[in-house]
């Protein structure tokens, strides 16, 4: 068992096949099917620190394009049924418009929210940029306090703006 775990940290730490790995974990865990990514992210990054914001950008994109899957699936099934009574969370959603996807990145509403952005038919590309927003910065956050020493990642946070 040692030499297969082993072999799937192995396998894991390479950029090619973490990053791919990232993606669909993030794609997957944004849809309505309960998954979280950031164990996958945080692994990553930890084997891979210098890595850091290419997996935040992997984990980001897979996340939210999971999220637009969810928001066409609010869509499809706004065609599919009629549309009924207005409670006052719908109302509360359509009066905040795009700007509540912000909020998408949080567990158990996160993944209905993008369904009732769709439902609602709200603007689709400011409400897919509200959403990548909040799921980039909720992997930026997540991952650098999982990081744990604060030195670690605030290098990895760093570097690329320092220009060294």
């Amino acid at each position: 068992m040692d030499a297969l775990a082993r072999m799937l940290v192995g396998w894991f730490s390479l950029p090619g096949n973490g990053l791919s790995t990232i993606f669909a974990v993030a794609f997957v865990s944004a849809t309505l099917l309960p998954m979280g990514s950031e164990p996958v992210v945080f692994g990553f990054v930890k084997l891979e620190p210098d890595q850091f914001w290419v997996a935040i950008a992997v984990a980001t994109a897979g996340n939210t394009l999971g999220g637009m899957v969810d928001y066409w699936l609010g869509l499809g099934a706004h065609e599919a049924v009629a549309r009924g009574k207005q409670t006052i969370h719908l109302k509360w959603l359509q009066r905040l418009g795009p700007r509540a996807l912000f909020f998408a990145w949080l567990p158990v509403l996160g993944d209905p929210l993008c369904a009732v952005a769709g439902w609602l038919r709200l603007p689709f590309w400011p409400s897919v940029g509200w959403m990548a927003l909040g799921k980039f910065l909720r992997y930026v956050a997540m991952t650098a306090a999982l990081m744990g020493v604060p030195d670690a990642w605030w290098h990895a946070l760093v570097r690329p703006f320092s220009g060294g």
